[in-house]
């Protein structure tokens, strides 16, 4: 791992997802979470705060980096809820089958390689009748916007820590065996357009 992946990126993606309009996507979906919660791609603990401690009775929260998860851990350590960390890639998930009532993904997609594999385990995890929580940034329907997100995405992936920014988002969610039932999208606020483009809402097993 080099000086950038382990001392300049994690300071470079919590400040990226923790701007004003990415927190105010966060508290969109966060609070509706439920249960025994999986968080896939925790990052620097930047969701915690907004979990409704009465509706939650666990966060397992899988994050592969332990940059991230060293930032995270204070905030866990004040949560009024237990927080156990999962450090292991996306698309490897260790818990049982039907052992969550909520899988969260905020900004998240946009970074797993298998995302399929991942979407498959995410599945194989949540219960019946449980529900799947998303906001996501990724390919937005303008073709002007697309042109740029395709011809950056390389670069700026190399930047990020391996973030797409022109992936299908609704698509991967219902490639990965899940019905969408609610969903808004919007170019979020005071953020750049190839990088703004945002889905979030709820989802459940098909």
């Amino acid at each position: 791992m080099g000086f950038y992946n382990k001392y300049v990126l994690p300071r470079f993606l919590n400040a990226a997802c923790g701007t004003k309009p990415i927190i105010k996507q966060r508290e969109k979906v966060v609070p509706a979470c439920t249960g025994r919660v999986l968080e896939v791609g925790m990052g620097s603990g930047l969701n915690l705060s907004f979990y409704d401690p009465d509706k939650v009775d666990m966060v397992f929260g899988l994050e592969p980096a332990p940059e991230m998860v060293a930032r995270a851990k204070p905030l866990a350590e004040k949560a009024a809820f237990p927080v156990e960390f999962i450090d292991l890639p996306g698309e490897e998930i260790p818990l049982e089958d039907n052992s969550v009532d909520t899988v969260l993904l905020t900004y998240t997609l946009c970074t797993i390689p298998g995302t399929l594999a991942a979407m498959e385990g995410m599945r194989r995890v949540l219960k019946p009748g449980g529900t799947l929580l998303f906001s996501e940034h990724g390919r937005a329907p303008d073709a002007a916007v697309q042109k740029w997100q395709d011809r950056l995405n390389g670069v700026w992936g190399r930047i990020a820590g391996g973030c797409n920014i022109n992936r299908d988002i609704p698509t991967l969610i219902e490639e990965g065996g899940f019905k969408i039932t609610d969903m808004d999208a919007m170019y979020v606020p005071s953020t750049p357009r190839i990088l703004g483009f945002t889905y979030w809402g709820a989802a459940q097993i098909r």
